[in-house]
């Protein structure tokens, strides 16, 4: 197992780090150097299921589909690539983050089970990302702190009365308003 811990991107600052469906990663840069041969994964679970996660289990499957994500599957694996994709070090001015989430035209395509679609609920979630020689586990690191994603506000958690605006407010409004009118119109005519 690798020191590295996958975490949420903090630099540069970025707006949308977690949303109700997604969120950002930055990308594993100088961690699976030694690893050439490898296609690197992305891994995510469910907080309870990280511990259980098989890391034998081969990507593209069943077992891993996106599309059976969170009940039964507890773990997918998506956003495969070379270390090619991941150069080290990270190239000046480039933004180097993963977002996980973000392909919503195969969420339900089960042709594609490695979709990176968009995660079903606020969470928490756990990544990790895991390096394979052919279906041969050779690396991985640990999982990321929990990730929880954003969750909207119930509609009957917003105010709609009380604005703020008392009586003498509005009373003064509408006198200022009607004397603008008077002067406005004295100096049309």
């Amino acid at each position: 197992q690798l020191e590295y811990k996958p975490a949420l991107t903090q630099s540069p600052p970025l707006e949308g780090v977690t949303t109700a469906s997604t969120f950002v990663l930055d990308q594993p840069r100088c961690v699976f150097d030694e690893f050439g041969d490898a296609v690197i994964w992305l891994v995510v679970a469910l907080d309870q299921a990280a511990s259980t996660f098989d890391n034998s289990a081969e990507p593209g499957t069943n077992e891993t589909a996106f599309q059976s994500f969170p009940d039964p599957v507890r773990a997918y694996m998506t956003l495969n690539a070379t270390l090619a994709s991941y150069p080290c070090p990270k190239p000046a001015g480039d933004i180097t983050v993963l977002r996980v989430g973000s392909e919503t035209s195969c969420a339900r395509d089960e042709t594609r089970p490695s979709c990176n679609g968009p995660l079903p609920g606020p969470g928490p979630y756990r990544a990790k990302f895991l390096a394979l020689e052919g279906s041969v586990p050779v690396a991985e690191t640990a999982w990321s702190a929990p990730i929880s994603l954003r969750t909207a506000k119930s509609p009957s958690s917003i105010p709609t009365a009380g604005s703020g605006h008392s009586a003498g407010m509005i009373a003064i409004t509408t006198i200022l308003s009607i004397l603008f009118a008077i002067l406005l119109a004295a100096l049309v005519a």
